[in-house]
């Protein structure tokens, strides 16, 4: 993917965000995503609001139809095709802890979890811990194929010792880069390098 299409890829998974957002997710120079921001915003594709940046309605068609051009050899590539198809069986674990996390049984009811049994938060934390040790690997095979998907591995993992270490925002915040909104974005970004579209 050239570098142009890589960061409006970068600002598409992320929605609205800081250069440096657009430098973490594609592993781009800062001085690089500075002149590529220039040209994107130059050509109508990307705008700035308050110093962070979001695809134009343009720039998201653009985008849309550029990747079964940039990304025809990953999508025919059978590894790492394989490896897209054992995250998405364990995506389907991890969504569904996630909602237990945000939500417990009281008397056969769902109610929301105010987090105040300790033990049920820790047990869900250790369901996580068993999904991320299933998940490892195969975030390693996508990453030989697209080395820039290393950084969700290092960074799943560092939410993950922050939830265990019992800062329980670290699970599923979404004003942090807890678990559950690396995954969220890892999810976003495979998506669209295959060519599937979320099951809400």
């Amino acid at each position: 993917m050239k570098d142009l299409y890589l960061l409006m890829h970068g600002i598409a998974v992320k929605k609205y965000c800081g250069s440096e957002d657009i430098c973490s997710l594609t592993q781009l120079p800062s001085d690089r995503v500075g002149t590529l921001l220039d040209e994107a915003q130059a050509t109508g594709r990307v705008t700035e609001v308050n110093g962070r940046y979001m695809l134009t309605p343009a720039g998201q068609v653009l985008l849309r139809s550029s990747y079964a051009r940039t990304c025809s050899a990953l999508r025919q590539d059978a590894d790492f095709m394989s490896a897209y198809e054992d995250f998405e069986k364990i995506n389907i674990d991890l969504k569904q802890t996630i909602t237990d996390w945000q939500t417990m049984s009281i008397g056969g009811q769902k109610v929301p979890n105010d987090h105040s049994d300790k033990a049920y938060d820790d047990s869900v934390i250790d369901r996580i811990g068993r999904i991320h040790d299933a998940v490892e690997g195969i975030l390693k095979r996508l990453g030989k194929q697209v080395p820039r998907l290393d950084r969700y591995h290092e960074a799943l993992l560092h939410a993950l010792e922050k939830a265990e270490d019992g800062n329980t925002r670290w699970v599923s915040d979404a004003r942090t880069e807890s678990y559950h909104t690396v995954w969220f974005e890892l999810h976003e970004d495979l998506l669209r390098l295959v060519g599937r579209e979320r099951e809400e």
